[in-house]
Parts: structure tokens; sequence; C-alpha cells
């Protein structure tokens, strides 16, 4: 009885989250259905051969790995991903267990679903929304791992599963030069072509890791690695609510070689909380990364990135929560026991990328913060190191299959570590003890394209020491992805 209960329990989540990923299918079918209509010859790929000796359409052949197609004449654009993982742990050896992450059989299943829409307003300015509802949990509910193992994942469950607007930005383009250079159109800009010398302003809301920190090889959880640390600089404690978003502007500075950009963003009212701060006086985050872009090595393009960043919130100070716990006026160290104040947290990043062939690239981050704040709106990372290695399918010609490998190993500072040693919770970590080790995880995965803008991918991740705790681990977690470009 119980488990014919939990199986329709189960049919039933699954059957809403697929009336749901329906919706927007057919939402996005009808806008693009119509957006054909109005440019049916500027679309056409006329040729003269006879269709009996037409290619097939394959993954190989398609022009654009998209469902539906983007045309580039237009003012508006519309489109959509559906994204679903599912990741699993086996039983892992652990001398004891606290509240996070659980050493017994997990599984879990989540879906982000992702409707963007935007509007040229005149050739150098647009708007930029996008609605999203998210759904499922990741294993162990999202605790017990500072490099959590799916970025897919909301990490307070309880916030509900409602659409709701994700990003909502204001572009301007001014022109500092009248060559141009093309842009291929995507989400977060519509526009066919810049200028090569460009101020670029935007503000609304949005995500900080948008914009700063990203890396073609390691920062996209839809097509490539899965782990929130791969996918983001973990000592990178960027501004944003629990969802990932926040309101603030950025002015980006690009010239041919090199771009400069900065960043005003609000912080979360309470470490990952939903609600934002915003009086700056008692919260704010500063961002600034400097990009250049060169060959490194001869006739291989190669970037690198340059990132600092201060946050002024309501945080704990470790050192100060871990004496008063010495001195008995708490029976644990407790972070957030303390009157209202504003402390800085403040860090800093290198990320880079180099093509070794046209179909190999290595990338990698470092990242370093004062550990001695609170662990605030991002994870609980003091200190992190990456490197890894992507490829592109060209060369077994499947030019849109994608597969990776990655080592990336984390650490928290003294004072934090003693924290969680004698009991301290974080958002994330806190096993009721630690015997510490640094928290180190392998990724590798392949995405294959299946038809269109349908993939699937498969991904595996092993972790030693999780949440930084010799007496617990290693953790294997098996996952796989499917994924709809629409």
């Amino acid at each position: 009885m119980f488990g014919a209960r939990r199986f329709r329990g189960e049919a039933a989540k699954l059957g809403d989250a697929l009336r749901r990923a329906s919706l927007l299918l057919v939402v996005l079918f009808t806008a693009a259905s119509v957006g054909n209509a109005q440019t049916p010859i500027q679309d056409a790929q006329l040729s003269t051969t006879p269709a009996s000796s037409q290619p097939n359409e394959t993954p190989e052949t398609d022009p654009d790995p998209t469902m539906f197609p983007h045309p580039e004449n237009t003012w508006w654009w519309i489109s959509g991903q559906m994204n679903f993982i599912f990741q699993a742990n086996p039983p892992f050896p652990a001398q004891y267990s606290g509240p996070n992450l659980r050493n017994n059989y997990n599984k879990a299943t989540s879906r982000v679903l992702t409707l963007f829409l935007g509007a040229e307003l005149n050739h150098d300015t647009e708007v930029l929304v996008d609605i999203e509802e998210t759904g499922g949990r990741g294993i162990s509910d999202a605790l017990g791992l500072a490099g959590f193992t799916n970025l897919d994942v909301v990490r307070n469950p309880t916030i509900g599963h409602a659409p709701y607007l994700a990003r909502a930005m204001f572009h301007h383009v001014f022109a500092l030069s009248h060559d141009t250079v093309e842009n291929e159109r995507n989400p977060f800009s519509l526009f066919t072509e810049l200028p090569r010398r460009r101020i670029e302003v935007r503000f609304g809301k949005f995500g900080v890791a948008d914009f700063f920190d990203l890396n073609s090889a390691g920062s996209d959880s839809h097509s490539q690695f899965m782990n929130w640390i791969v996918d983001n600089n973990g000592a990178y404690d960027y501004a944003a609510d629990t969802r990932g978003y926040t309101v603030g502007a950025i002015a980006d500075y690009e010239e041919r070689s090199w771009g400069l950009r900065f960043g005003e963003f609000l912080m979360p009212a309470v470490a990952n909380g939903i609600d934002l701060q915003w009086n700056l006086r008692r919260a704010r985050a500063e961002n600034v990364e400097f990009e250049l872009r060169k060959n490194f090595l001869p006739n291989r393009a190669g970037v690198i990135r340059l990132l600092g960043y201060s946050n002024q919130a309501n945080m704990g100070i470790y050192r100060v929560q871990n004496d008063l716990f010495l001195a008995g006026v708490t029976p644990v160290p407790e972070i957030t026991a303390h009157p209202p104040q504003v402390t800085t947290k403040y860090g800093f990043g290198v990320n880079f990328e180099q093509s070794l062939t046209k179909t190999l690239k290595a990338f990698g981050r470092f990242g370093w913060n004062n550990g001695k704040t609170e662990s605030y709106a991002y994870t609980e990372v003091d200190q992190t190191v990456e490197i890894g290695a992507a490829v592109d399918g060209s060369q077994w010609l499947r030019r849109f299959d994608k597969a990776g490998a990655v080592f990336v190993s984390n650490g928290i500072g003294r004072d934090h570590q003693f924290y969680l040693a004698h009991g301290g919770l974080g958002f994330l970590l806190g096993d009721g003890g630690l015997n510490y080790g640094r928290e180190s995880i392998f990724e590798s995965y392949y995405n294959l394209h299946l038809w269109k803008g349908i993939f699937a991918g498969v991904d595996v991740q092993h972790i030693n020491n999780p949440g930084y705790n010799r007496d617990r681990g290693p953790v294997v977690v098996p996952g796989f992805r499917l994924h709809m470009e629409l």
C-alpha cells in the first residue's frame, strides 16, 4: 500500500512537471510560428538541388541546434530552455552524520524552465526579460557540500514553485568607434553587431554570474559541468538571493583585446535569503573585472580575467562567535547570534581559458576571500583552485557534442574550521564535528546532441572529504541531464 501511494505521488509530480513543460512549449511554438509567418522569404534556405539528393537533417548538419528558428532581422526575441537533472549517490562511509549530507542512498531530480523575452527599442537600446519556474530538489536537499553537485538546485526548497521574474534588465550601448564587430544574438543581447570600442550599461534584475567570472568551457550547467564550484568560482561570494539573482547596475568598457567592467549590486537581507536589502548603507556589493584577450600560445586564442569584489552586509565574524562559545555564552558557535552590524567580506579571482587545438581547450580558476566573515550568498568556500579541459565533438563529426573533465580543490580558513568542528552550522555545512581536510572534486561529462534542440548528458562526480570532513566519504554522484533549447 505504501509503495503504491509513493508511486502515485511520484507520478503526480512527474505529470505536473510535464504539464508545465508542455505549456511553455506551446507558447514558444506559437510565437515561433508567428515570427516565421512574418519573414518567410528572408529565413528560407533556397536550393536548386533535388529533394531526393539533399542531405538528411542530422545533428551534424543542423545550422542551429534549437527546436525553433530565431530570426536575425526582427526587433523582438523569444526563446526558451528546459533543463532536467537526475542525480543519486550510493551509501558512503561516515563515522557520524549531522543534519546535512546524509550518508545513505539519495536520489533527486531538479528542473528549470525558462522563457526568454526581449525587444530592441532602437539600434543601441534594448529591454530583456525572462521568467523561470523551478522544481524538484538536490540530493540531501542541497546541503552538506561546499561544492554541491547541481547548480540548478534552489538552495531553499521551501520558497515555492510558482513562476517568477528571474531577470528584467535595460541594456544600452554607447558607441566609441565607427567600426563594428559581429555579435551572435542571444537572450542577453539582441544586437547583431556592436561597436568595436564601446561602453555597455545594464541595470535591473539579473544574475551577477551572467556577466562576471564567465568561462566558455565551465559556466553552463545546462550543457557543461553540473557542480556549482566548477561553473562559478567557489570563493566568489557574489551578491544573490536564494535563487541566484539580484538588482544592480553594470558598466562595461570594451576595446579590441581587453575589457573592464564594474558592478554595484544589492545583497540579501540574511544569509542565503530570498529578500534583498535595499538600504545601501546597510548592505551592498562592488565587483570589478579586467579581461585580457590574447594569444598566449602561437595562433591559439586565450583569455585571462582578474576579478575583485567587496561585500558589505549584516554578516557574523567566525572568531567572535568562536570566542563567545569558548566563554560559555553560547552552547555551540552560532554565526547569526550577533546584533545588527555591517561587516565586510572581500576577495579576488583569476579565470583563464587557453585553446590547445581547434577543438580542445584548457581552463581554470583560482579564488580567495578573507574567510573571517560569514559565508553569506553563494557557498562556504574561502579558497579554491580549479583546472580542467573541454572538447567539442567536431573531431568525431558531432560538432554540437561536448565533453570535459575537471579537478577542483576547496578550502576554508582556521576560524571557519574551528566553527564547524565545534558544532557550528552554516547555511550549507555542519556535521556536528570536523576532521578537516580539503574538499576535492573530480567531475567529467559528455553532452550528446540528439536532434535539433534536444540534448542528453551523462555526468559523474567523485568527492573526497565532503564538507571538508575526513571522517566522511568519498562520495560518488552519477547524474543524467535532459536539455531542450527552444
